[in-house]
């Protein structure tokens, strides 16, 4: 693809590369806040459905479980509908499990809501995918870096603010085993605002829709074959699952702790769950800038040794 921008311009929202890279990192922020609103919410959760130890572990292996097979599909559906409508359509559809968890009423509705809201988390497949539409490789470490961390850090919000959201819906009257449902509600609602406006000011590449490319007979991505074609290729390639073992032990550990930091805080340090909550975020607030200096860092020495010191 010709025009991908080869600068980010960080401040402006002129050029289609440049909202794309914001409407991208925004949306990445509001999915992962909704994926994330009901872990620091767990004491409140597991002391109201009276949910055991091992419910509570069955609860978080759902909230990632998910993710992992979505992710592989997503691909796929961008490659064929383009980002634009595949983000747009994610967003939508996690609205209902998001308002479920708010509607459970014990264990098996919760963790049914839980594991469909886990699916959320391929939102971050479609985020590099559409920043990678968009920008030259001599930027696209950076660009993509920072979308990530910038969006990841909706986690570590979550973390901070839902406790916070829930204590100002309690100062109204409102009693702590309503709140926390009303607290759902905010991250559920902001999808679909989301959606609306990711929709509105984006397209899939900086020349257009795919369809509109396509019916223009214009290859998208230089005719690269994708989908399924490239996963088996992806598959058969060490170099990938090398970066599979390092990712897991980097932001697995990471989605890991924010299932679990907040009730281990209440639960082993008797801090209140506002107090947890923050120390829980705290975690994820570091995505703020630790991954995009991470992409800026990765196009410096790439522009040096290539793409081997990159993944290094």
């Amino acid at each position: 693809m010709t025009d991908k921008a080869t600068r980010i311009d960080l401040f402006s929202v002129r050029t289609v590369p440049m909202r794309a890279f914001h409407l991208t990192w925004m949306a990445f922020f509001v999915c992962f806040f909704a994926w994330f609103a009901c872990a620091p919410l767990m004491p409140l959760i597991k002391s109201q459905f009276g949910l055991t130890v091992d419910q509570v572990a069955n609860i978080n292996i759902a909230a990632v479980a998910v993710t992992i097979l979505v992710r592989l599909v997503i691909g796929p559906l961008c490659d064929r509908y383009g980002p634009r409508k595949v983000y747009c359509s994610l967003m939508l559809a996690g609205v209902f499990p998001v308002l479920g968890a708010a509607l459970s009423t014990g264990y098996e509705s919760f963790l049914l809501c839980r594991l469909c809201i886990g699916a959320i988390g391929a939102c971050f497949v479609i985020s590099q995918y559409h920043t990678s539409m968009m920008f030259a490789p001599n930027v696209v470490g950076t660009a993509n870096a920072a979308t990530a961390g910038w969006g990841n850090t909706g986690a570590g919000a979550a973390q901070a603010l839902v406790p916070l959201l829930l204590a100002g819906i309690m100062a109204l009257g409102v009693e702590q085993s309503s709140a926390w449902r009303l607290a759902l509600v905010v991250p559920g609602l902001a999808m679909p605002v989301m959606a609306l406006l990711y929709w509105r000011f984006t397209q899939d590449s900086p020349q257009g829709s795919f369809a509109e490319l396509r019916a223009a007979g214009i290859a998208i991505d230089g005719g690269k074959k994708g989908g399924w074609a490239s996963f088996r290729a992806a598959c058969a390639n060490y170099r990938v699952w090398m970066l599979f073992v390092t990712y897991a032990a980097c932001f697995g550990v990471e989605v890991f702790i924010h299932n679990v930091a907040a009730i281990y805080y209440v639960d082993h340090f008797h801090l209140s769950l506002k107090a947890a909550g923050i120390a829980a975020g705290s975690f994820g607030l570091l995505a703020l800038f630790a991954r995009a200096l991470g992409g800026w860092l990765s196009d410096k020495a790439a522009a040096r040794r290539g793409l081997d010191v990159r993944a290094t």
